[in-house]
């Protein structure tokens, strides 16, 4: 479905990335784990269009995109639920689904049917859908965040650090979410630091260490792999 083939990408003369490689195929859930700084959130934002890589390609089911602002990347069926969650706090929890859905509606297409499944998949969101998204929790914006990516209707959707500042019993609430939604039919890129739930959950892991990929293959046979184990596991 996604293919990053060697792309280095800076920021003014810094490179971030660089001769990185990865793919996803289609129906699967794929980890991207490494420490703070190693290139994730970079890693993401470029597959988004937020950056542009300097060299290298990136390809969606067989079409080249990068270069491609934005909003045709989400258009391409990509969308990408960023760190810190950054809803539209004054907004409701419905009108912040709704802007989620810009490109659904913009096609003429009913949203409803997407609607009502992330209410389900998230009841909270229905119980609030009036209030100001800023009243809600931690937990509660990132249900949020993730259900405004869903009503896109993505293909692939991509997740930065989906766990950060959760408390455990929300950690639990979205990794089960992340897993409904790839058994739904949705390939999931999940960027996460807690490597052993996202290994836990993932078909394939990749490991970027200073902006290089320095181990990747499936997600189970990573965990037992001295670079993970030691460098992440703390065993």
């Amino acid at each position: 479905m996604l293919r990053v083939n060697n792309i280095d990408v800076y920021y003014r003369k810094a490179i971030v990335l660089e001769g990185v490689s990865l793919e996803i195929r289609e129906g699967e859930v794929v980890a991207l784990v490494g420490a703070n700084g190693a290139g994730k959130t970079t890693m993401l934002k470029t597959i988004s269009g937020l950056l542009s890589p300097k060299s290298g390609k990136i390809e969606f089911k067989g079409q080249r995109m990068d270069g491609y602002p934005p909003n045709k990347i989400v258009e391409l069926g990509i969308s990408q639920v960023p760190e810190g969650r950054h809803v539209f706090e004054k907004l409701s929890v419905k009108e912040n689904l709704l802007l989620g859905a810009y490109t659904v509606l913009k096609k003429g297409l009913n949203i409803k049917e997407s609607l009502d499944w992330i209410c389900e998949l998230f009841p909270v969101l229905k119980e609030k859908e009036k209030q100001p998204a800023g009243t809600l929790s931690g937990g509660e914006q990132q249900m949020l965040v993730i259900g405004r990516a869903l009503m896109s209707e993505p293909k692939l959707l991509m997740l930065d650090e989906p766990s950060l500042g959760l408390m455990p019993t929300f950690v639990k609430k979205v990794f089960e979410a992340i897993e409904t939604i790839n058994n739904e039919g949705t390939t999931i890129l999940l960027v996460e630091q807690n490597v052993k739930r996202a290994l836990d959950i993932a078909k394939q892991g990749y490991v970027l260490q200073n902006g290089k990929m320095v181990i990747s293959g499936e997600a189970g046979e990573l965990l037992e792999t001295d670079v993970v184990r030691k460098a992440y596991l703390g065993l």
